[in-house]
């Protein structure tokens, strides 16, 4: 048990850069990372993807947490944005997580590895952020509301916080890039809360062994969520000085290797 939770927190320590740093990417690592080594822990392999999921969402309710706090000290939140968003997100999550636990391991597999070659894509091809226009007012209204419902869906099927569709979306909106991290991982808070509740309550009796809520397993998610808190403030602290169209690249790469990972591990 102490050589996974040093395991847990290493993978905290990279989700919470992650978060901090791109706003993305941090728990598609996680999913993959944790459905490789839940099943030498206990966890039947035909639940590790819905524990993997579980668990990643739970730990990126403080991830997210951290890093909306680092970003809201140098004022990168858009709060009235967070607020109209926050509705569609609890939503959005309650019901990705309620579908996700009727799909089989499987198919759960590809659709995250599925995932993974799109982040990658949209990494690698989506072009340089703009500068953002700092005089435009928050995005808000119905249609944040609506589009919150999809991303929180999408993040809970997929076991993410949202940030590779939120940031991309406040961009299109004219928002400056640090600001649309910044947002993202406030929105990710809303929507880690959502669908770690909805695997918790949505799992079948018995789901996993002991050390479990559902399918949430408790150590991995608390020792990421630990070491992710720690973490993401440097996270931050890097979005404010790094161009990041090279390290964006990269980790399209990583990004790639992780879904191919999902697939041959199927």
């Amino acid at each position: 048990m102490l050589t996974a939770l040093l395991i847990f927190l290493a993978l905290g320590c990279v989700a919470g850069i992650l978060a901090g740093l791109l706003g993305v990417g941090g728990g598609l690592v996680l999913v993959a990372a944790l459905a490789w080594l839940l099943p030498g822990m206990g966890v039947p392999k035909e639940a590790a993807m819905h524990a993997a999921l579980a668990s990643s969402l739970a730990s990126i309710v403080l991830t997210a947490a951290a890093s909306a706090r680092a970003h809201a000290s140098r004022g990168s939140v858009l709060w009235p944005t967070v607020a109209w968003m926050v509705p569609g997100l609890l939503i959005g999550g309650w019901l990705g997580s309620g579908l996700a636990v009727r799909v089989d391991d499987s198919v759960l597999r590809w659709i995250v590895a599925g995932y993974c070659f799109l982040a990658a894509a949209q990494l690698t091809f989506g072009g340089s952020r703009g500068a953002g226009d700092p005089t435009l007012p928050a995005p808000t209204g119905a249609a944040m509301t609506a589009a919150g419902v999809g991303i929180g869906a999408v993040s809970a099927v997929v076991g993410i916080g949202g940030g590779s569709m939120t940031v991309p979306l406040l961009v299109w909106r004219g928002i400056a890039p640090v600001r649309a991290v910044g947002t993202s991982s406030a929105c990710g808070v809303a929507i880690g809360l959502a669908s770690a509740v909805g695997y918790a309550l949505h799992a079948p009796a018995g789901a996993l062994p002991a050390h479990a809520i559902g399918y949430v397993y408790l150590p991995a998610a608390i020792g990421v969520a630990a070491a992710s808190v720690l973490a993401a403030p440097f996270g931050m602290r890097l979005a404010h000085r790094l161009s990041g169209d090279t390290l964006k690249r990269v980790f399209a790469g990583f990004l790639a290797l992780v879904g191919t990972s999902l697939v041959l591990g199927g």
